[in-house]
């Protein structure tokens, strides 16, 4: 090896360990960031020794969409079960205490304990005021599970704004991929920040991402709705303020297509979006139904009919804005947010709460008590026997979810079961739920584990790949001290 040869093989070193180096510091910088994939310096050797030829950056592919997909339905799961534990809180939450299971079963017991003692006004205040307890658990129920509803329109509003900012800021980082792809520098960083808007666009919406020519990528949904091609689409959605038992909410459409919501326990949704519109449209609708069906049955129960005639029936002790009772086994949309005790059984009202033993709370004419006799108690007892029999209930109301798919929870029992059926449907719901988000979050960790031990910067390996460049360093140094003592040699002879 003659002396130039072996000076251009020492600059040669030199020139890959500073480059090797800058990548390696650079890694052990980032070694903290989530976004950041881990790069290496790509050596290759010639006649005229090694040199770096690239920048590699750690890509994996495969794992990129698992990690994605992970990511989507964890996002999704979660976000259900946050919906329907602001649902279980409506009642009370662990105990559902404040449930219209809890306060009609007290209903019950008042109503027994004036069947006990027909005479004593003490008793009938005890059993009117547990019937507005009922009355105002399900006005509060039915205003707080329209509240969920609008919260969540909120989010999806929110979610729905945040999509179209990552889509705008995915064409920026797309485009720099591109640009760099074709002229031939590093995309390195320009890949990174792509892939952290991807994520975050997962956890919104489930994505498939397509890599095309010159490192381009397209984005669609699940089912094949484009989510951006060379330019972002469209997500639009109209909010509502104010939701009510009728109110239906609007849907999300990505580039004109509605986004479908997620169904059940264990929900086929993926990213957040879908499982706020199956809180919204789905679950809580549901939830709202078998109140109204609760107070429905009150309504039909302690109905009255008027001995005038026609004779017709007219609401008894629970009343409601529309001022009727319904005969059909159908829900009434709404009705527990206005059910209410009549004011005539109401002493603060200048109501008679004895008109509960007597009869004749609003049926006018009607005195089943006539001769007014204070241990009158058929009327009572025929109130407290209709609480424990069967009656049909809309078949419709609540999800099938552990009774037959056909008819929801079950709907043909007391309206003391039917209430607490409800809230076994919700808990059922709540509970499978939360094993799903349980395992979901589970998988998620395995796979940004996998992802991160490919991707990710390990600290030991970069402090080990530091110490071998540090030798290729040293071993240049002694090229070079060898080639200046040969130098000196030469000159020494020369002189």
């Amino acid at each position: 090896m003659s002396l130039t040869s072996a000076l251009n093989t020492a600059q040669s070193i030199f020139n890959n360990t500073g480059t090797q180096s800058s990548v390696v510091s650079n890694n052990i910088s980032n070694a903290g960031n989530k976004d950041y994939v881990r790069r290496q310096a790509m050596l290759t050797t010639s006649l005229n020794g090694a040199q770096v030829v690239q920048i590699n950056r750690a890509q994996e592919d495969a794992l990129l969409r698992q990690y994605l997909k992970t990511s989507s339905q964890d996002s999704a799961q979660q976000t259900l079960l946050g919906g329907l534990e602001d649902l279980k809180s409506i009642m009370g939450g662990n105990d559902y205490e404040t449930s219209p299971s809890t306060y009609l079963g007290v209903f019950q017991q008042k109503l027994q304990a004036f069947r006990t003692t027909p005479g004593s006004t003490v008793a009938a205040q005890g059993a009117i005021t547990a019937a507005q307890d009922v009355a105002n658990s399900l006005n509060n129920a039915s205003r707080s599970v329209q509240n969920v509803r609008a919260n969540a329109d909120k989010e999806i509003a929110t979610a729905v704004d945040t999509l179209n900012t990552l889509l705008s800021q995915f064409e920026k980082a797309n485009n720099a991929v591109k640009t760099a792809t074709a002229s031939g520098t590093d995309a390195s960083g320009a890949l990174d920040e792509r892939e952290k808007v991807l994520k975050q666009i997962s956890q919104i919406v489930g994505v498939s991402a397509t890599t095309r020519e010159n490192n381009d990528m397209v984005l669609s949904t699940p089912d094949g709705t484009i989510l951006f091609e060379t330019i972002p689409r469209k997500v639009t959605f109209k909010s509502q303020d104010v939701y009510t038992a009728t109110t239906a909410g609007n849907s999300v459409y990505i580039d004109g297509v509605a986004l479908p919501l997620g169904k059940g326990s264990t929900t086929t949704g993926q990213g957040s979006l879908q499982s706020l519109l199956q809180i919204r449209d789905e679950i809580a609708p549901n939830f709202q139904k078998q109140l109204d069906e609760i107070a429905r049955g009150l309504v039909s129960l302690f109905k009255e009919q008027n001995t005038t005639a026609p004779p017709a029936y007219v609401p008894g002790l629970f009343t409601w804005s529309g001022g009727t009772v319904d005969t059909g086994a159908t829900a009434v949309a709404g009705m527990a947010s206005t059910i209410t005790v009549s004011s005539r059984v109401i002493t603060s009202q200048g109501g008679d709460p004895m008109r509960l033993r007597d009869g004749g709370v609003n049926a006018t004419g009607l005195v089943l008590n006539t001769s007014g006799v204070s241990g009158y108690t058929a009327e009572l007892d025929r109130l407290y026997t209709a609480m424990s029999a069967d009656i049909d209930f809309d078949p419709a109301a609540g999800a099938p979810v552990g009774f037959d798919a056909t008819t929801g929870i079950d709907s043909n029992v007391s309206i003391m079961e039917y209430a607490t059926n409800s809230l076994g449907w919700l808990e059922q719901y709540r509970s499978n739920a939360t094993t799903a988000a349980e395992n979901t979050a589970a998988a998620l960790s395995r796979s940004d584990e996998a992802y991160s031990n490919e991707t990710g910067v390990n600290l030991d390996e970069e402090l080990t790949l530091l110490l071998d460049i540090e030798q290729s360093y040293k071993a240049a140094t002694k090229i070079l001290n060898a080639v200046d003592e040969m130098l000196k040699s030469l000159l020494d002879i020369a002189s």
